[in-house]
């Protein structure tokens, strides 16, 4: 599973009450209830399953008085998945609202290695391959130790990757995707 905290669209500073609305407004959105006779019924009870690991897990961490995910064992750990600074970047990113992401991104005076890596993280989201690997390199030689840099820009090289820095994935296909389904489905449906 990937950081608990993005698959909510939540970040640690968030308090308890956010966390749970945050959980909430998800469970609404997924719930498998939502997709009877759905082609998409598998994908929403998958996502809804992530949904149920990612909140009990911010759960046990708060419990043991943790609000990182340090001791988390997800997709690319490291020592903290980022500053506060940022949190409302990767939240944005994660959840597709790019225009927000960048116009928080373009008004920080502070271009450190993460600020390199969630630009990066914009522009492969945007489709802006090359821009996004010249970012996470950049991130990657400002800070030759994060393993989350690293293996950015290490799937960016790699051709066969179906890497995406903040979505979901199931069998190549992620959450935009999943997204775009629902709503093509969902019109369909009206006729």
């Amino acid at each position: 599973m990937n950081d608990p905290y993005v698959v909510l669209g939540a970040s640690p500073s968030d308090s308890d009450e956010e966390i749970k609305k945050k959980y909430r407004d998800l469970v609404k959105k997924y719930h498998p209830d939502n997709y009877n006779n759905n082609p998409l019924a598998d994908l929403a009870q998958e996502k809804m399953k992530e949904i149920n690991e990612a909140y009990d897990a911010i759960q046990k961490m708060r419990e043991r008085g943790s609000s990182d995910n340090s001791g988390y064992s997800g997709s690319s750990s490291y020592k903290s998945r980022g500053s506060a600074e940022f949190a409302g970047v990767r939240s944005a990113i994660n959840s597709g609202d790019l225009a927000y992401a960048e116009r928080i991104l373009e008004s920080s005076a502070n271009r450190n290695a993460e600020w390199n890596f969630l630009m990066g993280s914009l522009c492969y989201r945007k489709g802006w391959l090359d821009e996004a690997q010249r970012y996470f390199r950049r991130a990657v030689n400002m800070e030759p130790s994060n393993m989350e840099y690293r293996q950015a820009y290490a799937r960016m090289q790699n051709a066969d990757s179906t890497y995406r820095p903040a979505g979901y994935q199931h069998h190549g296909i992620d959450l935009c995707d999943i997204c775009t389904m629902m709503i093509c489905a969902d019109a369909c449906c009206r006729c």
